[in-house]
């Protein structure tokens, strides 16, 4: 009788075998030792006659829009319009994106926060004032009363 020790795991409809021994893991064809696994190593070759291939990649090239080299410029990365070659790899993008969104979050934080600090001055201006909101409601209604008391004279005469 055949045992596996350790644990089967089931993730969806992925296998893992933890602690299996080898001859099992290859022998149902699932395990981390199977061929085409994805954990397996893509240098390793079960036949070990072919080489590995060969990736040539050549950079992919990205023509920026006007925005695109606005936000080049923001971010630091060249000093004039005229620099900004005409095809830029993407990753260069990419970067100047991410700095120039940091850089408006933390505007947009400053901002939040002079604001708040605008907010507590007017309060406390309004209650030196003697203003309030509940003030302002009493008030509106008081005057909605008597355009209403008024609009009901009109139409009784």
């Amino acid at each position: 009788m055949l045992r596996v020790r350790g644990r089967v795991l089931r993730w969806g409809l992925e296998f893992t075998i933890r602690r299996a021994p080898q001859s099992v893991s290859s022998w149902l064809g699932w395990g981390p030792r199977a061929r085409g696994h994805p954990c397996s190593s893509s240098s390793q070759n079960p036949s070990g006659s072919e080489p590995p291939e060969k990736v040539h990649r050549i950079p992919a090239q990205y023509k920026p829009s006007q925005f695109d080299k606005k936000i080049l410029l923001w971010t630091g990365r060249f000093k004039s319009i005229d620099e900004i070659p005409p095809l830029v790899p993407p990753e260069m993008i990419d970067v100047a994106r991410n700095k120039a969104r940091v850089k408006t979050c933390y505007i947009m934080i400053g901002l939040t926060i002079i604001a708040c600090f605008a907010v507590i001055v007017s309060a406390k201006r309004a209650v030196e004032r003697h203003e309030s909101l509940t003030s302002w409601n009493l008030a509106k209604k008081a005057k909605w009363r008597e355009e209403a008391a008024l609009a009901a004279q009109a139409k009784a005469k």
